[in-house]
Parts: C-alpha cells; sequence; structure tokens
C-alpha cells in the first residue's frame, strides 16, 4: 500500500470545519439567493432559523435578532424571497448555511399570494363577519386612535373631527411600519379593550397613509386581524389611500378609504345636527297647533249634535211645578188623617186603662 504524502497537512476535525468555514466565508462574502421559505421557527433569542429551498436543492440560512426586527414582513413558510448575506458554516453539523443580513420578498405576486391565502383561511374561520361585528354609535363621547404620533394621518383625523364635532380623542401611537409593527398595533388595540370607565372610547380608528404593499404588511399581520375581530369596541379601518386594502379592513366594524374620512364616519357634523334639530322643532310646533285646532273643530261638532241645556231641563222642570202644585193639597190631607187617627185614640185612652197601665209598669219596675 502506497504511503500518504508526507506533504499534506494534517487537521483536527474541528480545524478542518473551521477551516471549511473560514474559506466559505471569504469566498462568498455577500451573495443574493433566492428561494422559498420553509420550515420557519423564530427561537425565544429572538433569532430566526429556516430553510431557503427551490426544487433542486435546500440552503439552511439563519437570520439574527437585529436584522429580523428590521424586516418589513412576517418570514412565513412558502413564501418566496431574496435573501443577502454571506455563507459560513455550522461545525457541529458540518453543515454549510446562509446568514441572512437582508430579506425581501421576491415580487409583488408572492406577497400578495401569502395575503389572499392568509385572507381565506381568515375568512372561513369567520373573522370577517359584518354582521356580528358591533354597531357604531351615532355620536360617540371618545375616539381612540391608533397610529404614528408624527406625520400627517394624527392631525388630519384631529383637525377633521374638530371641524366636524369635536370629541374627546385619546391617541395610543404605534410604529404603523415595518417588523414589530403588528405586535404593537395588535397590543394597541387590545389595551383600549381592556380600559374600563371614563378611560374607554366609544369608537376607535386605525390608521396610516398610503404606501406600498410591503408599507402596509403589518397591517396584515394576523395578530392584527384577529384583534381587530375580537374587538367589543367598534372599529373603523383606515389604511392606505382608496385603492389600498388590508386585512384588517376585512375584520373591522367599518372601513374608511382614508383617515379623514374615517373621522367623517366617526362623527356627525353638527351644524348638520342643529339644523336637523331646528327643522325637527318647527315641525313639532306646527303639529302641535294643528292639533290643537283640530281638536277643537271635533269638540265643536260634536257640541252641534248636543241637545240644549234648556231643553234637557224642561221636562224635569213640569214635574217639579207640578209636583209643588200638588204638596199643600198633599200635606192638608195628611194633616186630617193624622188628626182623625189622634182622636180615635184619645177615646181609647180612658183614666181607668191608664191606672191599670200604670200599675202593670210599677210591678215591673219592682221585680226588677
Amino acid at each position: 500500500m502506497r504511503e500518504a504524502a508526507p506533504n499534506i497537512p494534517e487537521f483536527s476535525v474541528s480545524e478542518l470545519a473551521s477551516s471549511v468555514r473560514r474559506t466559505l466565508e471569504d469566498r462568498f462574502t455577500l451573495v443574493r439567493v433566492r428561494g422559498e421559505i420553509s420550515g420557519f421557527k423564530a427561537y425565544a433569542s429572538g433569532h430566526g432559523y429556516f430553510d431557503l429551498k427551490d426544487d433542486g436543492a435546500v440552503v439552511a440560512a439563519v437570520i439574527w435578532k437585529g436584522n429580523l426586527a428590521r424586516l418589513s414582513f412576517r418570514p412565513e413558510d412558502g413564501l418566496e424571497v431574496v435573501a443577502t448575506g454571506k455563507v459560513s458554516a455550522y461545525p457541529k453539523s458540518s453543515r454549510f448555511q446562509l446568514l441572512v443580513e437582508r430579506m425581501e420578498v421576491a415580487g409583488i405576486g408572492a406577497l400578495l399570494k401569502q395575503i389572499e391565502e392568509r385572507r381565506r383561511r381568515l375568512e372561513a374561520e369567520g373573522l370577517f363577519d359584518r354582521a356580528a361585528k358591533p354597531k357604531k354609535p351615532f355620536l360617540p363621547e371618545h375616539v381612540g386612535v391608533i397610529t404614528s404620533p408624527s406625520g400627517a394621518v394624527i392631525r388630519d383625523i384631529l383637525h377633521r373631527l374638530g371641524d366636524r364635532f369635536p370629541r374627546r380623542v385619546t391617541l395610543w401611537p404605534v410604529p404603523v411600519q415595518g417588523e414589530g409593527a403588528g405586535a404593537k398595533i395588535a397590543a394597541a388595540i387590545i389595551g383600549f379593550n381592556r380600559l374600563q370607565g371614563a378611560n374607554r372610547p366609544d369608537l376607535l380608528i386605525v390608521a396610516r397613509g398610503g404606501g406600498s404593499v410591503e408599507d402596509l404588511m403589518c397591517f396584515n399581520d394576523e395578530a392584527v386581524v384577529r384583534a381587530a375581530a375580537a374587538s367589543a369596541i367598534p372599529l373603523i379601518s383606515a389604511v392606505g389611500h382608496e385603492t389600498d386594502t388590508t386585512l384588517i379592513d376585512h375584520a373591522a366594524a367599518l372601513r374608511a378609504p382614508t383617515p379623514s374620512a374615517a373621522a367623517e364616519l366617526a362623527v356627525p357634523v353638527r351644524a348638520e345636527l342643529q339644523e336637523t334639530l331646528a327643522g325637527l322643532a318647527l315641525r313639532a310646533r306646527r303639529a302641535e297647533r294643528r292639533g290643537r285646532l283640530l281638536r277643537a273643530e271635533r269638540l265643536q261638532a260634536l257640541s252641534g249634535r248636543l241637545p240644549r241645556p234648556a231643553t234637557l231641563a224642561a221636562l224635569p222642570r213640569q214635574r217639579l211645578d207640578e209636583a209643588g202644585e200638588r204638596l199643600p193639597r198633599a200635606l192638608s190631607s195628611r194633616a186630617r188623617l193624622l188628626r182623625i187617627r189622634l182622636d180615635a185614640l184619645s177615646e181609647r185612652l180612658t183614666p181607668r186603662l191608664l191606672q191599670q197601665r200604670l200599675a202593670q209598669l210599677r210591678a215591673r219596675l219592682d221585680a226588677l
């Protein structure tokens, strides 16, 4: 057997693995790889581990916590992306991997496909049933707004509310773009719903200005959609411009094409209400006046059908006159009759009879 050449270097396993790692990192310092995400998992550390695959191969990939937080979308299985980073190796498993520094969706079509698949799944769960949503109050006392504290959106909402019907407004500031924005928006919706008493708004507005599909991805976040669908406070979604549509629009109680339009949906115009009330008050006064006149006419018509009081009293008056005419004669006749009876009784009362009656009465008294 031929012996190994003495000039071939000898490596330990660890040295070989480290050498391969350095070679890969030196050779592939910056690469862009297009593939489909598979098996994505975010560990408690905040780092993300997944595979990038195509029809012919699979490459392991890692994205550290800081880079993952800067993504404008949430990595999900099946999403086609372009990952930028460097090739390295993990010595313990003797496999090379891509250390991802940046990552974007590979074309708008893939992102829209992801959104559509999520929409169908959530719709099948009943999260978009508008009939089950709480009804918006006609005139809310307290409006909660979830948006960025900077920018034109909050100013537009406050200005529009002030013009139409000033209300108490509470702002829950959140980022409206980038990784982590979805979780904070969902937390704001849940947080408003947990408030009690005067601190709890009657109406919520979730708003941001226009942007690309990537910019608006946090409003397609599943956590945001579920929080909006579960909100016991009526929620108006006002994300983007008129042509923009996100999944929170389907889950909200109402959808407004712009943040300013959301303010218009939230409250009526006070001047118009005052004009309407004045018109209703005038109609009420006229109706009351017409009612009084109508009742007076009916009373007059009914009174015309009744007989006159003199007519009603004529017959009783005549009977009274006749009775008055007969009364002296009746009294005289009664007096004569009583006198006759008295004379008859006086004849029956003789002295002897009286003495006998007195004796009987005295005997009864003595017996007592």
